[in-house]
């Protein structure tokens, strides 16, 4: 038998997820929706196919193949993108057996292929289509000069509708036609936990309700409680730990004590250090919220990353941080005597001065929510500027500063932000210079001070951090510099 696969839908209802590939090759547990739907088919004994495709077609077919992989033989029929099935039809008719089974291969279903088959070879009529729970579930068994009454393969058809031709119902089969970015979530954690018959799962248990494919690394401690799928080439940190349901795709890397509850986390992603996500889907450095379907955007690398993009730049950024604020230490040695002379001359008894910064490391705070740790940051009392900032050379050594970034605040001054514009400073480290330090006096008013570190952290990029880094060596060499404010 001879099988016709629609794999040819837009996927505007699947956005963000579809932005960069086709509904076909989102993954579940794994595989792309399409290989489920190949591999039942070579479990029902179908061995050729013509598969539909239409946005991102290329890319479907390098990553499927001519169906060698499976033992079939796969062609390809290009289409408008969810175009009528009639239509594609009878543009391939010349290439089409008399029998032929058509089938969607974007959306999900349990392996109810074998079942439809024997049940449908033994009604007579030029179509017989499956139904499960009232609800198509996208097989059509076409025969012959049969046409018409293939609305069940079309997407945009109800999904009750009255049977004008024999059907199958298939009661104990499974279907979720991914027809929403709560629908992929769900498919994704039904299939982890069994619920999709026949579903083949790639890897191989390694404790119980635990998955992992090859080349993983995981603890078995770090689930805690549930079903978990890890993918092929993940890291898993063995602090982590993981809560419900959770399916991690390909090449993910969760960091130490990240914190996974209900979640989807696709390929190429990075979960940063104390992060929980909970009832969500994380491609890359966006966080999907599945009951609010927002799409939030993380622009901290240290917080979500999209591996395929982080830059040997951006991977090296703390430890390059942290020589670059050692290498500024050592230079700054022989004016470290001249700033604790100027300090006992103006503040004999306070010649150095605590403060206490929010820095750029993570903590726990004590209702569990993840906020910046403060540290304690020491000032001189010279009232030369170049001077009396040089300790706080030391908390980029030790990471609490970048070297470049907004301006470090206090913890009230972090609290007391309540506008969202006020936060944006966020998605930016806190640095020892940058804009706001370079560009504004030290008695700005508070808004302007924020507003131009709200503007720095959108804008920012490497480029920019190298120039701002020339401006703040250069900025030594002037009268504000070393003259007393």
């Amino acid at each position: 038998m001879q099988a016709l696969i629609f794999a040819d839908r837009i996927g505007q209802e699947l956005e963000p997820l579809t932005e960069q590939t086709c509904i076909a090759l989102l993954p579940v547990v794994g595989k792309p929706v399409l290989e489920h739907s190949l591999e039942a088919l070579v479990a029902a004994g179908v061995r050729r196919a013509i598969i539909a495709v239409s946005p991102f077609a290329d890319e479907l077919r390098e990553s499927i193949g001519d169906g060698s992989r499976w033992g079939m033989r796969l062609e390809y029929v290009l289409t408008r993108g969810e175009e009528e099935p009639e239509t594609v039809v009878e543009n391939c008719r010349s290439r089409l057996d008399d029998e032929l089974l058509l089938l969607r291969g974007d959306v999900l279903r349990g392996a109810a292929l074998g079942e439809f088959l024997r049940q449908a070879r033994q009604i007579e009529g030029p179509l017989v289509y499956g139904r499960v729970r009232g609800a198509p579930i996208s097989l059509c068994l076409h025969r012959g000069n049969g046409h018409g009454g293939l609305e069940v393969l079309r997407w945009a058809t109800p999904l009750e509708q009255p049977a004008p031709w024999p059907v199958v119902e298939l009661p104990d089969a499974a279907l979720n036609r991914l027809e929403s970015l709560q629908a992929y979530h769900r498919a994704n954690l039904d299939a982890a936990a069994g619920r999709f018959p026949g579903l083949i799962v790639p890897g191989r248990a390694v404790a119980l309700g635990l998955s992992v494919g090859l080349r993983s690394k995981i603890s078995p401690r770090s689930l805690r409680q549930g079903i978990a799928f890890i993918g092929r080439g993940c890291r898993v940190e063995n602090s982590a730990e993981l809560y419900g349901e959770v399916v991690v795709s390909d090449r993910v890397i969760i960091d130490r004590y990240a914190t996974l509850r209900d979640s989807v986390v696709l390929s190429d992603t990075y979960i940063g250090e104390l992060l929980e996500v909970q009832n969500a889907i994380v491609q890359g450095n966006h966080l999907i919220r599945v009951d609010t379907g927002a799409v939030l955007p993380v622009l901290e690398t240290f917080l979500l990353a999209d591996l395929r993009e982080v830059t040997l730049g951006s991977t090296l950024a703390d430890p390059f941080n942290r020589l670059l604020g050692l290498l500024l230490l050592a230079l700054s040695l022989p004016l470290w005597p001249l700033a604790l002379a100027l300090s006992l001359t103006t503040h004999f008894d306070a010649p150095l001065r605590e403060r206490r910064l929010r820095g750029n490391r993570l903590e726990f705070d004590e209702f569990g929510s993840r906020r910046r740790r403060a540290f304690s940051s020491w000032e001189w009392a010279a009232p030369l500027p170049v001077l009396r900032y040089l300790p706080r050379l030391l908390a980029v050594v030790s990471g609490d500063l970048r070297v470049v970034g907004v301006m470090p605040l206090t913890p009230e001054e972090a609290d007391s932000r309540v506008e969202d514009w006020e936060q944006v400073a966020d998605q930016a480290p806190a640095g020892l210079i940058g804009p706001t330090q370079l560009n504004l006096p030290s008695g700005a008013p508070r808004e302007e001070r924020l507003l131009s570190d709200a503007f720095y952290a959108r804008q920012r990029s490497a480029t920019r951090d190298f120039y701002c880094l020339l401006r703040g060596l250069a900025a030594l060499l002037t009268r504000r510099a070393w003259w007393p404010t």
